[in-house]
């Protein structure tokens, strides 16, 4: 082994944990490069009479003839090991130095640890999410100051979060200080910094606009409470150990959040829920924390749940799990807002409301040019051009509802009637002076929202509503006829998306219609996320049915993926999609068929693939698109490959391309 083979077969590495001068992997996953530095490492190794029991992580410097053998004791116990031991071998040099890092108070700590084994690991997973975990507290915005224990648990700290089994702590505590069975749930609460997840869920959704009364069941340290507060809401909330002289208090929106994780007794555990449930007016907000097999197992186990090493009680759920059991305690539909959160509505008219909001398309139609002066003998067009702003808005409540508004959903209606007469004689009118084309591609769209509202309940299987809003019997009245039509054809619409000839045919009609989107004949259909109310009604579908197991697609998501045979919908995000290259973070697969999610986190910056050809999911509109276009052309010269479609390419033979080129 010379120092030109070691430095040609280390750039041969697309695994493991890639740094711009160094790649660092498990030993469990040399198995996975190439066959002469497997047998090369272990035998440096025993050349400078290393134990093999003193050694797992590898150090590969890519500029050098040179490698390091760490000792990372823990690395499959701990979430965020710590380095006892290196040894530094330098190869053309023929030296080596071991420092000790095992009495140190502030030694260097491992993150990202799932870049360093293989995907195929039955750690892998779990490692995934404690990144994942750290990502969304913010902890990795300064790479430079997490690389030793001390300085991570600082920053861990500052944001308001506790370290607890590896875990970040988020729980809120509820009951009794100290049980029967001495489990202190008084340590689960922590300090918030900002709203919590289910709190900000209900803030997207507008309801905490002042419209609501919330009540915070098992508030902890009353953060979230604090913040409301000083918006104005009507916000109250209890919790056994910090505000346990408070009342539990009906409210429109009740919150559980993160409570049925810590309750060790399952018969308190139901409790809970059903308190919080009997409190609740409109809306049950239940969240919890989810774990898989591989992490809990970590645990000591205790009941249904984990004894954390601060003595607290832990039961972690999987997405289904917890959904299943909120349904059987409530016998009440759980509608998926988020991976571990979750709306209950008692109020079954906001349900709906809330459900048709999901799949509603909002669209800004283009201004109404008020219609020139008709002849003075028809006086119903002339108190028309008489009063233009009064009727363009009559028109595009018409528009916007698909039908002829009610009485109460047009505030002018009176005045419409004293000025010409009944709405449905002012609709014929404007109809004659605007054409009708407007209004029946509203009319279109308005029932593939309710279809689409239809075929998602069939698809989680929600009962039949006994009771409807009006202005949806006024819907299914205008747009079906009757309710049972309306049924009818969200079935056949549900089962239509199995057929794969169909889906593929949409795929490409999407292909044709849409802004902006990228078609892999046979498999696969591209587009950013902003697009997808402007799919064909089987593809909004589709999408709708994926989503009811994952929830709604978050606003760091950028491009959604349609598997034409596969029966599976992917998600990506990227760094900046705005940048010329965005470089993928995370990568979600949703698998309708096996009921399952995947996550994969490429949070390691030198390993996180390119996104090339961008131009394909911008629309041609875009002031950016012809830049982007040319920008595209030029790189893929470069690369020797085509601007017409996707291309892959990992991160490392980005680099290696653009290192030796620039554009």
């Amino acid at each position: 082994m010379d120092s030109q083979l070691f430095l040609s077969l280390v750039a041969k590495i697309t695994i493991g944990k890639q740094l711009p001068d160094a790649i660092y992997l498990h030993k469990d996953a040399l198995t996975a490069i190439p066959e002469v530095l497997q047998k090369f490492i272990p035998a440096v190794a025993k050349a400078v009479n290393l134990p093999n029991d003193e050694w797992n992580l590898i150090k590969l410097f890519k500029k050098e003839f040179r490698l390091s053998l760490l000792h990372y004791p823990d690395f499959y116990t701990d979430s965020y090991p710590s380095l006892k031991q290196s040894l530094n071998v330098d190869l053309s040099k023929l030296t080596h130095k071991i420092t000790q890092y095992q009495d140190s108070d502030n030694p260097p700590i491992l993150h990202r640890k799932e870049t360093m084994i293989l995907p195929t690991s039955d750690y892998y997973e779990s490692f995934v999410n404690l990144t994942q975990e750290g990502e969304n507290a913010g902890l990795y915005q300064n790479s430079r100051l997490i690389g030793f224990k001390q300085s991570w648990l600082n920053i861990i700290a500052r944001h308001g979060y506790e370290l607890v089994d590896g875990r970040l702590f988020r729980s809120s505590a509820i009951m009794t200080d100290r049980n029967d069975h001495g489990i202190d749930r008084h340590k689960t609460a922590i300090v918030r910094h900002e709203l919590s997840a289910p709190m900000k869920m209900l803030a997207k959704h507008g309801y905490l606009e002042g419209n609501y009364s919330i009540f915070d069941y098992g508030c902890g340290r009353g953060d979230d409470l604090r913040e409301l507060e000083a918006h104005g809401l009507d916000a109250l909330g209890w919790d056994p150990n910090f505000r346990p002289d408070s009342d539990k208090v009906k409210a429109n929106i009740v919150n559980i959040g993160f409570v049925l994780n810590v309750i060790e007794d399952q018969d308190e555990r139901l409790e809970a829920l059903l308190g919080a449930w009997e409190l609740t007016q409109t809306c049950l907000v239940v969240s919890v924390m989810l774990a898989n097999e591989s992490y809990i197992s970590q645990f000591k186990p205790f009941k249904d749940g984990v004894i954390t090493s601060r003595n607290t009680f832990q039961k972690y759920y999987a997405q289904s799990e917890i959904k299943a059991y909120i349904e059987r305690s409530l016998q009440e539909e759980a509608i998926t807002v988020a991976p571990g959160i979750f709306f209950i509505f008692k109020d079954k008219l906001q349900e709906q409301t809330y459900l048709q909001g999901k799949f509603k398309r909002h669209h800004t139609w283009q201004q109404i040019t008020s219609p020139a002066p008709v002849d003075s003998a028809d006086k119903a067009k002339l108190v028309i051009t008489q009063h233009p702003e009064l009727f363009e808005q009559f028109w595009l409540a018409c528009l916007d509802l698909g039908r002829i508004p009610a009485n109460d959903e047009f505030a002018d209606s009176d005045r419409i009637k004293e000025l010409i007469g009944s709405p449905k004689k002012v609709f014929n009118l404007l109809t004659e002076l605007y054409g009708d084309d407007d209004f029946a591609q509203a009319q279109k769209r308005k029932k593939e929202d309710l279809l689409l509202f239809f075929a998602m309940g069939l698809f989680e299987k929600r009962k039949p509503y006994t009771q409807q809003p009006e202005s949806l019997k006024r819907d299914i009245k205008a747009l079906f006829g009757e309710y049972q039509t309306a049924l009818n054809l969200a079935t056949e619409l549900l089962f239509a998306i199995s057929d794969t000839q169909l889906l593929e045919e949409q795929c490409i009609k999407a292909n044709q219609s849409l802004a902006a989107s990228h078609l892999n004949p046979g498999h696969s259909l591209i587009f950013h996320k902003k697009y997808i109310n402007d799919l064909p009604l089987l593809l909004r579908t589709y999408v709708g049915a994926a989503l009811q197991m994952y929830g709604e697609i978050d606003d760091h998501i950028d491009l959604v993926k349609i598997h034409i045979t596969s029966g599976k919908l992917t998600l990506t995000a990227y760094d900046d999609f705005e940048k010329s290259v965005p470089f993928l973070v995370e990568r979600i697969k949703i698998k309708m068929a096996d009921q399952d999610i995947d996550f994969f986190d490429y949070i390691d910056e030198n390993k996180q693939p390119p996104l090339l050809n961008k131009h394909l999911y911008i629309s041609k509109d875009d002031v950016n698109y012809k830049k982007q276009a040319r920008f595209d052309k030029r790189l893929t010269n470069l690369f020797g490959d085509s601007d017409k479609r996707e291309l892959l390419y990992s991160r490392v033979v980005y680099d290696e391309i653009i290192s030796k080129k620039q554009i």
